[in-house]
């Protein structure tokens, strides 16, 4: 084990261990063709891995990529990469490995809160050919109750009252297609690779939507000329912490100010519409599909959706720690019985075993190297239950068949913010954009969930009106205030 951690810069490769891997191509070679927006932990582990695999091949196009951070918060993403040459390292860890390799793909990130025009500029250069996001669900302003775009949110607004000087990642990208198209010059193809179904249909609407209302010839110019490919992306990355940092130096010899540790599953499917070309990923294991619909109702409703059963009952019971939670053979089963509730409304894929998937994901969730927090699961959960629960919920309603479970887990999130603490009465990190206005509705209403049903920006219309809905998730909420959550998911699980 290294005595002393290498600064990561470029100058510095060459000094790291031996079973670090490195950068084998001359990063001087490269043209940032794509502009990634939202460069943070899961990004680094995944779009731009792809990119550093085939860039490992001498056979293929110098692609590389310029980030672009749109946040206040993202000044410090801007300071660690700059001063690592934009370098940084990538750790796949599980119970049984750990490696670590760095990442030589990012060649640049500019700051767009202080350097907006210098961001629009680098989107509208000819040779950018792909602009992808991961700026999480909120980014995309989206009512999550009826699905229309947030045109009064004050960002937009200030975006369309300010086209030039936007602060918004849809304001940035309306600005530099239209100076593409000013000019003469192919679109970029506008990528989403957040976790949201159909995220190629959510950003060709949003940016619709947007350029409608701030420019009618860039809009029928964005629907005539510009690709919004689905995809579908999975990698398991929390985020990174002090106790990360330190490990990679002492594992690894490496003085990395914001490392990534993830696990070794990864997985990207996409579809193959691009406007300006695009990089060969099927080569380093991309999956090209005219259905990634199917693999993202999957995901999401099985991964997902388990991930939110698993971390509000695991939140009031008092775990930390995802890990910590799969090491309780009673949440195992309610995961897997969880799973099983799902599984009539998961789709049938070619080629792909639902049943193998549902065991990998048990293996997923249990590896105890990640330390993923419940916390972090936990978070903005108003956004995440509309699209990863509520689908099951209200098509399994439509066929008469069984949400015990995912009542009980709908109930969880109520009394996550009705309880306010865990079982011991810690008080719970509740990180959520609408944490107060839902804790304002959930604490005078005990045990009667209609009030936060009844919030039409998460719940529509048909689920609120659905009676067997409101009982089920009525008695499951009773349930978790009088007897706890351990009585309450043995309940749940007797024959």
């Amino acid at each position: 084990m290294p005595e002393l951690s290498i600064k990561l810069t470029t100058a510095n490769l060459s000094r790291l261990s031996a079973e670090v891997q490195t950068p084998a191509y001359d990063r001087r070679e490269l043209i940032p063709h794509t502009i990634h927006i939202g460069v943070g932990g899961f990004h680094r582990a995944h779009q731009a891995l792809y990119l550093d695999d085939l860039l490992a091949m001498k056979d293929t196009e110098r692609w590389g990529e310029c980030g672009l951070g749109v946040l206040k918060s993202d000044d410090r993403m801007r300071d660690v990469l700059a001063s690592q040459d934009h370098l940084y390292t990538l750790v796949e860890r599980s119970a049984d490995t750990q490696s670590a390799r760095v990442i030589g793909s990012l060649v640049d990130y500019i700051y767009a809160p202080e350097a907006r025009e210098a961001a629009i500029e680098k989107m509208s250069a000819v040779e950018t050919r792909i602009v992808s996001l991961t700026i999480t669900e909120g980014g995309y302003f989206i009512d999550e109750g009826t699905g229309g775009f947030l045109v009064n949110h004050p960002a937009i607004q200030h975006d369309l009252q300010n086209p030039t000087e936007p602060k918004s990642s849809i304001g940035l990208i309306a600005e530099a297609l239209d100076r593409r198209r000013v000019r003469g010059l192919a679109p970029f193809t506008v990528m989403s690779c957040d976790n949201l179904q159909g995220n190629g249909h959510v950003i060709s609407k949003v940016l619709s939507a947007y350029a409608s209302l701030s420019n009618p010839a860039l809009e029928a110019w964005i629907t005539a000329n510009v690709a919004f490919p689905n995809s579908m992306v999975d990698r398991i990355t929390p985020a990174t912490t002090p106790a990360d940092i330190e490990w990679v130096g002492s594992r690894f010899g490496i003085d990395d100010a914001w490392p990534v540790v993830t696990e070794p599953f990864l997985q990207w499917v996409i579809e193959d519409t691009f406007s300006n070309g695009r990089p060969q990923w099927e080569r380093v294991g991309a999956q090209f599909t005219t259905d990634v619909a199917s693999y993202e109702i999957m995901k999401m409703r099985l991964l997902n959706g388990s991930h939110l059963a698993m971390a509000y009952l695991g939140a009031l019971a008092g775990y930390t720690y995802v890990q910590d939670i799969m090491a309780d053979p009673l949440f195992v089963t309610f995961i897997e019985r969880f799973m099983e509730e799902v599984t009539p409304v998961v789709p049938i894929i070619p080629n792909t075993s639902i049943s193998g998937y549902k065991k990998s994901l048990i293996e997923r969730f249990s590896n105890p190297t990640i330390n993923d927090q419940v916390t972090r699961i936990c978070s903005e959960g108003s956004a995440k239950i509309p699209k990863w629960l509520l689908p099951s919920i209200q098509e399994l309603l439509d066929r008469d068949l069984s949400v015990d479970l995912l009542s009980l887990v709908v109930a969880s999130w109520i009394f996550y913010f009705g309880e306010g603490v865990d079982q011991s009465g810690k008080p719970l990190d509740i990180v959520d954009v609408r944490a107060d206005e839902l804790t304002r509705i959930a604490q005078p209403a005990g045990t009667n969930p209609l009030p936060m049903l009844a919030v039409q920006s998460i719940f529509g219309e048909r689920l609120f009106a659905n009676e067997t809905f409101r009982q089920k998730t009525a008695e499951a909420l009773r349930m978790l205030s009088n007897e706890g959550v351990t009585a309450t998911i043995k309940r749940y699980l007797a024959p």
